[in-house]
């Protein structure tokens, strides 16, 4: 059951009641008259043998509101890729794949690496920001969604709330967050949201005060959630990283770009599981342990933007105050746990907090060691700048290859 409080600084949409999803549809396509909308699917190409994505597909094709869907496809050869057209084949609304591994795709990323602004990691983030640019290029709609491929508990009505604060011509707001629980029947899962980032954000809060940006990223409910609308001219001014910070990254350009006013986030779902990621602690460029050292050295970036000065002695403070931190927020979560009939395995969570320390310290002094690096790929704008038929280029390249 939600409620009404708001807190932080961030506008909050709760789910007071159960608003039916035909109901929301009925006004989104209103709505579709004046903001046409398309969605943004990030994907591997392993994705499409897996339950969720059948399940996300059959929802889809129900959604009768929707101008456009695109489909960003990673890891598929030439055989795969023909078999995921035939795979998005059944989807009623105009869809097109971007073939991130094809030749054609190749060809106008090296265009982009000649210029010096190409994305330099392969992932999720390099796959969005080229499905944004695909979106700018077609001009079909003036809102986008993004959500991920493998959500298990998906429907319909998730993707109806994530629009409608964006499209409402009422609304202000050009920004949506979606915010759940993570959780599946037994047990309480969203181990990186509740056990670094938020101990992270709180820890550096002792440190540096009531700084805006962190208050800003603490108001969000789930930071890293994997589902967001904006309006069209939102993609084409945030830079974004390629890597697993992804998330944390489109939240720092969006509050650098728009006023706090025009940002919200909405309660999507009563519950949301999806594929789990392994913890990998003997490996820190795998899993959980990549993903964690890749957040926090995006917050340190963005922190040392805003004027903050880290020494090794502050990062290594920082590690151990997070540590107490997220031991304390621990408590917190096994009673909640506990409450509500979930399972929480107190050695598993702690051996997680133990990976994730060592890796705020890694990730302290990468940055340090490193600081000029760039972690965001270029905006849109500065692209079409470089290139200014890159657009035409791209709908052409993306055409050809769905023909």
């Amino acid at each position: 059951m939600g409620d009404f409080y708001q807190n932080g600084l961030v506008t909050t949409l709760h789910n007071l009641r159960k608003r039916p999803y035909e109901e929301l549809e009925k006004k989104l396509i209103y709505f579709s008259k004046r903001r046409p909308m398309s969605l943004v699917l990030p994907c591997l190409y392993s994705e499409l043998s897996g339950p969720a994505l059948d399940l996300i597909i059959d929802e889809l094709i129900k959604v009768p509101y929707l101008e456009e869907i695109i489909i960003g496809l990673d890891k598929a050869n030439k055989q795969e890729f023909e078999h995921a057209k035939q795979y998005f084949r059944r989807l009623p609304q105009h869809h097109r794949i971007l073939w991130n591994d094809g030749p054609r795709m190749k060809a106008l990323d090296q265009l982009l690496i000649d210029q010096n602004i190409a994305p330099k990691e392969m992932g999720k983030g390099r796959n969005a920001w080229y499905c944004f640019g695909y979106f700018n290029a077609s001009d079909r709609s003036e809102a986008i969604a993004l959500h991920d491929c493998d959500i298990v508990t998906y429907s319909r009505h998730m993707l109806a709330r994530l629009f409608y604060p964006v499209v409402d011509p009422t609304f202000n707001f050009k920004f949506c967050k979606g915010y759940y629980f993570r959780a599946d029947d037994e047990k309480l899962n969203g181990r990186v949201a509740r056990l670094l980032v938020t101990p992270l954000l709180r820890t550096l809060k002792r440190f540096f005060g009531n700084d805006y940006f962190l208050e800003y990223l603490d108001s969000y409910r789930y930071p890293l959630a994997g589902e967001f609308s904006m309006r069209a001219d939102v993609t084409k001014t945030i830079r974004i990283p390629s890597d697993w910070s992804l998330e944390i990254g489109i939240l720092s350009e969006v509050i650098r770009t728009n006023a706090i006013g025009r940002i919200c986030q909405v309660d999507i779902a009563d519950r949301y599981d999806h594929k789990h990621q392994e913890l990998s602690d003997d490996d820190p460029n795998a899993g959980l342990s990549k993903m964690s050292t890749e957040i926090a050295r995006a917050i340190f970036s963005k922190l040392a933007t805003n004027g903050v000065v880290f020494s090794r002695g502050l990062i290594r403070s920082i590690k151990a105050s997070y540590n107490r931190v997220a031991l304390d927020f621990l408590d917190q979560y096994h009673a909640d746990a506990e409450l509500n009939g979930l399972s929480l395995d107190r050695h598993k969570e702690e051996h997680a907090i133990d990976v994730f320390s060592a890796n705020v310290y890694r990730a302290g002094e990468m940055f340090l060691d490193n600081p000029m690096q760039v972690p965001t790929v270029p905006s849109w704008k500065r692209v079409i700048s470089a290139i200014p038929d890159f657009y035409m280029k791209l709908r052409e390249a993306v055409e050809l290859d769905n023909a």
